[in-house]
């Protein structure tokens, strides 16, 4: 193309900082590719739909692709077509018919637009992905645009610096928290500004919550399989541009909207916590379609099998593997993280398969590159990073396993909870996950709150449904309830489902509280999904990840009863959580007394461990300052049994003790026990005392 008809020229430009860059005169572009033999970009006109120049790369420097674009300016629409060999066999897939997203984007306009033209094979022809596709991708693919990076005026003068051992962090999703709520305007329900809205926001405040965790808001595209059977991808765990976030979550301030909506929970002295995707991305495996890394370089880009480069390392079961042990790939997870951070103002990171990031070729070091990289990366080591410990390659279970300064999801402090609610003997394993998991984070200078305990969390039973259900009821995903998990370690005491047995539902509500008081009064960091605290309901459905739906959005209106009164139990035991330290250990060191003991009010024996489930723990800090309200010792009973156990309250230390709150009883509290007497604990109960 005539480039001199758009009066456009290109210079040499810089390597030096990659993506597109306006420096108040033009425009600096840069793009990494080690294999690549030849670049071109793409501009387009405002529609995004003219390409108006197509310019080559002038100069190469490092493996960066460089050139410089006088006078264009913010706005400016791009992609790139990529030259190189198309050679499966060895890895590489360039095919310049393919337009491009700069995996440095900033922002994305449109949607993918799905043709068979984003595949750089011939789908029908049997040779498949070793085949070469002519047609041109460009008119259905999303154009990366240029930003101003000083268009936005901050004032983001109250950024939360919230300590680990305050945080309760509360997992969401944008569009799911905000679709529903009559309180939102229509116009800014599912958008940033909805989530940013005064009612989202006094609402997660008056919870008591720290910190809101963000389903990812990366860019995805919806996947074909999914748009085919009416469904779209709701969670998000499909990246295509890092540092750009989702346009379908934009309102009527576009980009703005994102940026306002973290200022409004920081004013609120509220954290942002994104969950990203680093791990993989939205282009599947060989037969996958070519929209970025693939095109750009996907050697380099992609973990591919030692013997046979034409395959994918499939460590995460979505086809393939970001390849993170490249210096150029590390180096785009790292700048968009501190992009996130320090442009975008974002608190801290929630790691999906947070596993991958330390695989290495010869499989996962905790002093791989990429946590070395983090660990000692000015920006970075400062905000909250919590790993996902887990992925589906060998030795991927990783629980434990994070270096220090990481917090980590928990999977086995919920599957404990839960199976010692059901009134499974899991003793032993419940009194280590009670108190923090030492057996797993007491090492190397760990702290408890390196555990992120959770109940529920978007993947899986909501709390509701956790005892409604025997079974999961996935049939509206299309797959014939195949996907989604199996092993739910729930139980729904009588009938599945929603019911009209009071019996039923009075247990259910128990069973609630049970799991709710039992979070927030575990050592280690609490997490809880959204809708949880007042029993949100996903129908049996443990896998929305395709729910656009009713099933997934949090419902606001016309609850019952019995859902604010969970509501404000929430709000209680959160808030005793944030005054009592006792409840929030902050030190393995700290000089804490701990007793455990049996339902005859004696101290529980080894061999009692084995042998039944109700326990009392004592927690004492007689190291603590003498402060007007603040709790030196405190008594914690546990009944999972259906039936109830006299338990005797053991008298040491002055005072005797007071019931603060059971769980069987909600509004029954203030009983003091001065002598050694049997405290009649409820069957399926917890009771917590303090001294008077």
């Amino acid at each position: 193309m005539d480039t001199k008809s758009t009066h456009l020229s290109i210079e040499p430009g810089s390597w030096v900082q990659l993506g597109a860059n306006y420096d108040g005169e033009g425009v600096n572009f840069a793009i990494f590719s080690a294999h690549a033999e030849r670049v071109e970009l793409c501009l387009y006109d405002p529609s995004g739909k003219v390409e108006i120049a197509r310019m080559d790369m002038p100069e190469y420097t490092h493996e960066i692709w460089h050139g410089y674009v006088p006078g264009l300016k913010p706005g400016a629409l791009y992609g790139y077509r990529v030259h190189g060999p198309y050679d499966p066999e060895n890895g590489h897939r360039f095919n310049p018919n393919k337009l491009l997203v700069d995996p440095y984007a900033r922002e994305l306009v449109g949607e993918v637009e799905w043709n068979d033209a984003h595949f750089a094979y011939d789908l029908l022809h049997p040779d498949k992905d070793l085949t070469f596709d002519e047609r041109d991708s460009g008119p259905f693919t999303p154009k990366c645009r240029v930003i101003d990076p000083n268009e936005f005026d901050w004032q983001d003068k109250n950024r939360p610096s919230i300590s680990w051992p305050s945080t309760v962090v509360y997992e969401t999703h944008v569009k799911g928290f905000t679709q529903l709520n009559s309180a939102i305007p229509k116009e800014l329900r599912g958008t940033f500004e909805g989530m940013g809205h005064k009612a989202s926001v006094e609402y997660i405040k008056a919870l008591g919550i720290t910190s809101v965790e963000l389903l990812p808001i990366h860019y995805f595209p919806d996947d074909q399989h999914l748009l085919d059977k009416g469904l779209k991808n709701f969670w998000g765990y499909n990246t295509l541009g890092f540092f750009s976030p989702a346009p379908r979550y934009y309102g009527p301030r576009g980009i703005q909207g994102f940026r306002d909506m973290v200022r409004s929970f920081h004013d609120a002295g509220i954290e942002v916590i994104l969950d990203v995707v680093y791990n993989h991305t939205c282009e599947g495996n060989e037969l996958g379609p070519t929209l970025s890394f693939k095109g750009i370089d996907n050697f380099s880009y992609y973990r591919t099998m030692p013997d046979q480069h034409r395959y994918y390392i499939n460590d995460t079961g979505t086809g393939n593997t970001v390849n993170t042990s490249h210096p150029r790939v590390l180096q785009m997870i790292l700048d968009s993280l501190r992009y996130w951070t320090e442009s975008m103002h974002v608190d801290g990171f929630r790691f999906d398969l947070g596993t991958i990031l330390g695989r290495e070729p010869e499989g996962f070091d905790e002093r791989g590159g990429f946590f070395d990289a983090v660990t000692q990366d000015p920006v970075l080591s400062k905000v909250k990073l919590i790993g996902e410990p887990w992925d589906i390659g060998p030795g991927g279970y990783q629980v434990g396993g994070f270096p220090p300064g990481w917090a980590e999801w928990n999977d086995k402090y919920r599957d404990t909870v839960r199976e010692y609610w059901k009134g499974t003997n899991v003793s032993t394993d419940f009194a280590a996950r009670l108190l923090g998991s030492g057996d797993l984070y007491d090492q190397r200078g760990r702290r408890p709150w390196a555990s992120v305990n959770f109940i529920a969390a978007h993947d899986g039973f909501t709390l509701n449904d956790l005892v409604s259900y025997n079974e999961k009821h996935n049939d509206d995903n299309g797959e014939d309830n195949n996907d989604g998990h199996n092993d739910n370690r729930s139980y729904n005491y009588g009938a599945e489902g929603p019911t009209e047995d009071e019996g039923i539902n009075a247990v259910r509500e128990r069973q609630k509280r049970n799991f709710l008081a039992t979070l927030f009064f575990s050592h280690g960091t609490p997490m809880l999904l959204a809708g949880d605290e007042f029993g949100r309901s996903q129908m049996g459905n443990n896998n929305g990840y395709c729910q656009d739906s009713d099933i997934s959005w949090v419902h606001w209106d016309d609850l019952p009863e019995a859902c604010e009164d969970l509501r404000e139990f929430t709000r209680r035991i959160i808030q005793l959580r944030r005054e009592q330290p006792l409840l929030r250990r902050e030190n393995w060191r700290d000089g804490m007394e701990i007793k455990w003991f049996n339902a005859g009010g004696g101290f529980q024996e080894p061999h009692q461990w084995d042998e039944g489930s109700t326990l009392g723990l004592y927690i004492g800090r007689p190291d603590l300052k003498v402060e007007e309200g603040i709790w030196h010792d405190v008594l914690l009973l546990f009944n999972p049994f259906e039936g109830n156990v006299p338990f005797r309250i053991p008298q040491f230390g002055e005072g005797g003790w007071v019931l603060e709150l059971t769980t069987s009883d909600v509004s029954k509290h203030g009983l003091v026990i001065t002598k050694e007497k049997d405290f009649e604990l409820e069957g399926r109960s917890l009771a917590l005392f303090r001294r008077p």
